[in-house]
């Protein structure tokens, strides 16, 4: 079984949008106290790890990407105080309001760009550098900008430091692209524009293929596009959620959050990405799909369901979703759903149900509110519950799932509605 901490931090820090300053707090005696390299071998151990029960159980299949991250030091790429927990599969500060991506969300994206080795590829977004290091050994060579200049500047000494000679840095807008050494063969995007910048499609080959997420700000999807005949084609992969951007195009986009109506989109799960049994607007899925009752058990709503199982005590299974809300406006929140179980039996720091972490400005945890925790077997039944929403909360994330507990876990009917809302 998991250490709790563990299983503790792998539930705060599931994606790339919030920073986790909880982490600041735990000690950092045993990095201390090692030498430079026990600590390196230290770190090899966790990435293997990281790579056999993280990445590669969760579906990266690519035998060239999973080299590449064992081989990738990605705690060379963050803050100090944050290397003990660099191969945690989780999102970490790296300041400038951004984070690290998780490992797998790196993983995934990378084995989706189809990576060859004669390939040029321009990344957008670079942040700590750690995507454009784990892309350099697999292709040509990596083009990567960043807007936020303290970023770029330390990403581009921590690259040259590690000798990643094939990645080049650029502090300036990702989405006007680097014209003088386009065209590209790939184009990876790291952080979410509401649709795709006319400039990324002009630098792109014929042919070519972009990973992209696109959508609203708390309703993003992973896609691939392809270029044929100067246009492009696009294939949706997964939802996902990356931090807000920074600059004129964040604040442009033509559908801004609403926190003073916060929500759950798709939460009868009714709505699927492509031909996958993925929920729309839910991501960072782990051992957990929808169900169609039409040819079986009905549905309580509808005729899908969420459906979570897990036999190891500790290991996730979760969906997430994130919303505006303002908690000057908004004083409490009611959050309701048709839920079944069947076998679950939880551990201390496990919690089978509906969370909502709340984040303040600076995107740090606040508090935490939870309906549940759900145990042992039951049919389908109504819950229901109104909870205080802080005052300084500016965003939240809703993670449903067993979190750590084992069994089977039905979900149908979620919503989350304002109660008292000011003008």
């Amino acid at each position: 079984m998991r250490k709790p901490t563990a299983s503790t931090l792998k539930n705060a820090c599931f994606l790339r949008v919030f920073a986790i300053v909880a982490l600041l707090c735990l000690g950092r005696s045993e990095a201390i106290a090692q030498s430079p390299a026990p600590i390196e071998q230290e770190y090899a151990a966790k990435r293997a790890k990281m790579v056999a029960e993280e990445i590669e159980a969760a579906g990266v299949k690519d035998p060239r990407v999973l080299k590449a991250m064992q081989a990738t030091p990605r705690h060379q790429f963050m803050p100090a105080a944050y290397r003990p927990y660099a191969y945690l599969d989780g999102a970490l500060p790296i300041g400038d309001r951004q984070t690290i991506s998780p490992p797998f969300v790196v993983a995934y994206m990378t084995e989706q760009l189809r990576p060859k080795s004669t390939d040029r590829v321009l990344e957008i977004g670079t942040g700590s550098g750690y995507q454009a290091a784990v892309l350099s050994p697999l292709v040509k060579d990596v083009y990567t900008i960043e807007i936020v200049e303290p970023l770029g500047k330390r990403a581009k000494r921590a690259l040259e430091r590690l000798k990643y000679d094939n990645v080049h840095v650029r502090v300036g807008d990702g989405f006007k692209g680097w014209p003088e050494a386009a065209p590209f063969d790939k184009i990876i995007v790291t952080c979410s524009p509401e649709s795709v910048p006319q400039p990324l499609v002009d630098q792109l080959r014929e042919g070519g293929e972009m990973i992209i997420p696109v959508g609203e700000r708390y309703q993003q999807n992973l896609v691939r596009m392809t270029k044929r005949d100067g246009k492009l084609e696009s294939e949706p992969l997964q939802a996902t959620l990356f931090v807000p951007m920074t600059g004129a195009a964040e604040d442009s986009r033509k559908v801004q959050p609403d926190p003073l109506h916060p929500t759950v989109r798709n939460g009868g799960f009714e709505k699927v990405v492509g031909k996958t049994s993925d929920p729309v607007g839910w991501h960072y899925l782990r051992q957990a799909t929808t169900v169609d009752g039409s040819a079986g058990e009905p549905a309580p709503e509808g005729k899908r369901w969420m459906r979570f199982t897990n036999s190891e005590p500790g290991l996730i299974s979760q969906a997430l979703q994130g919303t505006a809300i303002d908690g000057r406006k908004v004083s409490q929140i009611e959050v309701s759903c048709q839920v079944a179980a069947k076998g679950i039996t939880a551990a201390a720091g496990e919690h089978p149900g509906v969370i909502v972490n709340f984040y303040d400005e600076r995107r740090a945890v606040i508090d935490m509110i939870e309906l549940g925790p759900w145990t042992g077997t039951f049919a389908w039944r109504n819950e229901q519950r109104t909870f205080r929403v802080p005052l300084a909360a500016r965003e939240a994330i809703v993670r449903i799932g067993l979190n750590g507990a084992t069994g089977q876990l039905d979900l149908d009917d979620l919503e989350l509605r304002a109660v008292q809302a000011g003008k």
